[in-house]
């Protein structure tokens, strides 16, 4: 337990039983009236952000988030094998609770999964990962470097839009966030 007092930026608060991360918060004294601490919430599991008002003092219950460094092995069924990069404990994680993140994955991609009471809620890819074009249409004579851009297909089956220049079997860096061409790989 903890007082708002002790609130900081990324904390997680258990609140109702619910998960929630501290986005932002701010300490008000009015002229008029008691304190009170003003926060920005973010649920961990559906991402959905409220504005919340504590009195001042008040006690809050700190959920205790441990993120552990992982790597992905292989999709077993509907579930996702990681193996902790310490222990070398596996975990199978649901699809549910990775999401997003299955577009960009290959097998030793490294992530870091939010674990709550050996319950993993949510998995952190790096910002950006390298991925082969399995397809895309050649470019045509004059394709210039700044210009169009065309569809192609990487290795994990998404469909990523990238410069006209770039062809079939070459590694590009992907944004995880949005799935956007960022560069070629080195």
């Amino acid at each position: 337990m903890a007082t708002t007092n002790d609130l900081k930026n990324g904390m997680t608060l258990d609140i109702d039983g619910q998960l929630w991360t501290v986005v932002e918060f701010q300490h008000v004294k009015p002229g008029k009236g008691p304190a009170f601490v003003r926060t920005k919430l973010k649920q961990v599991l559906t991402g959905k952000v409220v504005d919340k008002t504590f009195n001042a003092g008040v006690k809050v219950e700190i959920a205790i988030l441990e993120k552990r460094e992982m790597n992905f092995l292989y999709k077993e069924g509907e579930d996702f094998v990681f193996m902790d990069n310490k222990t070398f404990d596996q975990m199978n994680i649901s699809a549910a609770v990775v999401g997003e993140a299955s577009k960009y994955m290959l097998e030793n991609t490294e992530a870091i999964v939010a674990i709550n009471e050996n319950n993993p809620l949510y998995i952190e890819l790096p910002a950006s990962v390298v991925l082969t074009i399995t397809y895309t249409e050649p470019g045509l004579q004059g394709d210039r470097s700044s210009g169009g851009t065309k569809p192609a297909t990487v290795e994990t089956g998404i469909e990523i839009q990238v410069p006209l220049f770039i062809k079939q079997d070459e590694k590009v860096l992907v944004d995880t966030r949005d799935g956007s061409y960022q560069g070629r790989a080195n």
